[in-house]
């Protein structure tokens, strides 16, 4: 495999505050690797820096493959507001379209067009009237058209919703770009990476295969690092005793051995202990929660003429765990804030009646107001809680306006924990929050004792988290689904399919009916030679379209070894190139 970047020695430092230093790593050919790390600890940085949007403080060097075509997502899409979507795309695009030729331009034009239309995005949709995440697909479709060789992407599945996610994962499973990308959605990490790369300490690690081979290898070596400061504790002991017994030797020769002994007692300190946010054991219970949680009947909002809830009727229930679900800017943020009282526009009929005793935790995509002067310490006074949310003691005294967004967000989960509520209300949680921090909420939510209400587009969180899922269909309209997340798209999957099968069956009986029945044209007798011609090919169409299905679920399967896939992806062309040519042979020969 060609090596595509090699990154040597490059730093990046704020202030006293280190994020990495003198690291290195490369990128081959074919490689889709998930970069994971804590927040604040540079991931977004290193992503700029790879696209000559930062600098290293150290030099160092970056070299990429020549004549290789290179797309950066980065997080927010810097756009002009009164554009349309298409001119913004390609506005924004004249670095890339402005070497095509005609015919290379018309084609890029092509490829805009018709991604907009799979994420359903209106060509002429104003940028200005866009959702966040509709403004994610624009920028996804800016860079996917490029048809790139190589994609950097920084969180790519933040804001999207899961028809969304699900097109740009088949998208990226059946592309043959080499991709470098942030994100904290493990569902999405798993079908379309076959790398996993931590930072970590100041190092890089790289682990092929899926995120669970990630975390099994990740413990074998902070288990090794532990077990070799163990020997290395014995040794100082060893030297401890020397340094005692023979103070008169600390001169002369034995300078070296007292300066190893200092790099002994230093490495002798330095257990390995994985930062965690461990949430449950600080925060005590939640608050008494009584028998009425939020009871809605016959409720309705309606915003200029569209509807966003049509007649809903429903009682949210003591320990429940319901995720909301539905594509952007349906209404779910809408109907949360129905839900809690949060003033509206538009026109709201029915009844919403809450009970006494509810305390409700609100964690919203627009309520997190700090104000930027104040330290961290000044923004929560808890040092403990603060140290369990990987707010180190150094960190305390830095100004809110200086972390990242990832920091802030953890920041603003733990204002909102520490009120324990016995309603939590979280809109969107995932979104620029570190793998970790992910995990370790979810087993606090696991352990929750109150009633429990996720808008969230991460089908791993959900799955783990929610009993039933509250759906928006459009319209206005709500339905309840029991099961997870999962079993709710496979459901889906299911039924379209069917309806898809009902509307064809459908069209051909319409069309038998209306169209005079015609005489069938006699068939001419085939040879000997294609006879047997035609016996072949339905062996070799069965022969052929097993091994397709194979080489799919090889490629698909998350475990390959990284080296083999451009093999297996080129014998997977000609299967293809070879079925469809048997095929229409074979169609010749039929009729």
């Amino acid at each position: 495999m060609a090596s595509y970047l090699q990154i040597e020695n490059i730093s990046k430092s704020y202030g006293t505050k280190v994020l990495f230093e003198n690291i290195g790593f490369n990128i081959n050919e074919g490689d889709k690797i998930a970069l994971i790390a804590p927040n604040g600890t540079g991931k977004t940085t290193l992503m700029k820096i790879l696209a000559g949007k930062d600098k290293s403080d150290s030099g160092g060097k970056i070299t990429f493959l020549k004549q290789i075509r290179i797309a950066f997502l980065e997080q927010e899409y810097d756009f002009e507001p009164h554009r349309e979507a298409f001119d913004q795309i390609m506005k924004s695009s004249s670095q890339f379209t402005d070497g095509l030729d005609d015919d290379g331009l018309f084609q890029y034009e092509l490829r805009v067009k018709q991604i907009l239309t799979d994420f359903g995005i209106a060509l002429d949709a104003k940028m200005s009237n866009l959702s966040g995440g509709e403004v994610k697909r624009v920028a996804l479709t800016q860079m996917l058209a490029t048809d790139a060789d190589f994609l950097i992407m920084d969180e790519p599945t933040n804001h999207l919703d899961i028809d969304a996610i699900e097109y740009l994962e088949n998208t990226l499973k059946r592309s043959r770009c080499t991709l470098f990308m942030v994100t904290h959605d493990r569902y999405f990490l798993d079908r379309v990476c076959n790398t996993v790369m931590e930072m970590d300490r100041g190092n890089v690690y790289v682990y092929r295969g899926d995120y669970e081979n990630y975390l099994e290898k990740r413990q074998e070596r902070i288990e090794n690092y532990n077990a070799e400061t163990d020997k290395v504790r014995n040794i100082l002991r060893r030297e401890l005793e020397w340094i005692h017994a023979t103070p008169c030797a600390r001169s002369g020769k034995a300078k070296y051995r007292i300066n190893a002994f200092y790099e002994l007692k230093d490495r002798a300190e330095d257990t390995y202990t994985s930062k965690q946010v461990r949430i449950a054991d600080d925060l005590g219970e939640a608050s008494r929660l009584g028998t009425k949680i939020i009871n809605c009947k016959d409720l309705s909002f309606y915003y200029d003429d569209k509807c966003y809830l049509s007649h809903f009727t429903y009682n949210f229930q003591r320990y429940e765990r319901v995720g909301i679900v539905g594509r952007n800017g349906v209404g779910k943020s809408t109907f949360i804030n129905l839900l809690t009282g949060v003033p509206q526009g538009g026109v709201t009929t029915g009844v919403i009646e809450r009970g006494e005793s509810l305390k409700i935790g609100y964690y919203h995509q627009s309520g997190m107001k700090f104000d930027e002067d104040q330290t961290v310490l000044e923004t929560v006074n808890d040092t403990r809680l603060l140290g369990q949310f990987l707010f180190p003691h150094e960190m305390l005294n830095t100004k809110v306006g200086r972390l990242s967004g990832g920091e802030r967000r953890r920041l603003y989960l733990l204002t909102i924990l520490m009120q324990n509520p016995n309603l939590l209300i979280l809109d969107e949680p995932t979104n620029d929050l570190d793998i970790v921090t992910l995990n370790v909420l979810e087993e606090y939510l696991l352990a929750f004792k109150g009633s429990l209400i996720i808008v969230s587009h991460d089908r791993h969180f959900l799955d783990r988290l929610v009993d039933h899922l509250l759906v928006f269909c459009g319209d206005g309209v709500l339905k309840d689904f029991i099961g997870k997340f999962s079993e709710y798209r496979s459901y889906i999957k299911d039924y379209e399919a069917e309806q898809k099968k009902r509307l064809k069956d459908k069209e051909v009986s319409e069309k038998k009916t209306v169209e005079k029945p015609q005489e069938a044209p006699k068939k001419r007798k085939l040879s000997y030679k294609e006879t047997r011609e035609l016996e072949q090919l339905e062996i070799d169409l069965v022969t052929l379209g097993d091994e397709k299905k194979e080489l799919e679920e090889k490629l698909s399967g998350g475990s390959l070894p990284y080296d083999q896939i451009a093999e297996i992806s080129a014998r997977y062309e000609e299967v293809k190139n070879l079925l469809d040519e048997k095929e229409f042979r074979w169609l010749e020969l039929s009729d």
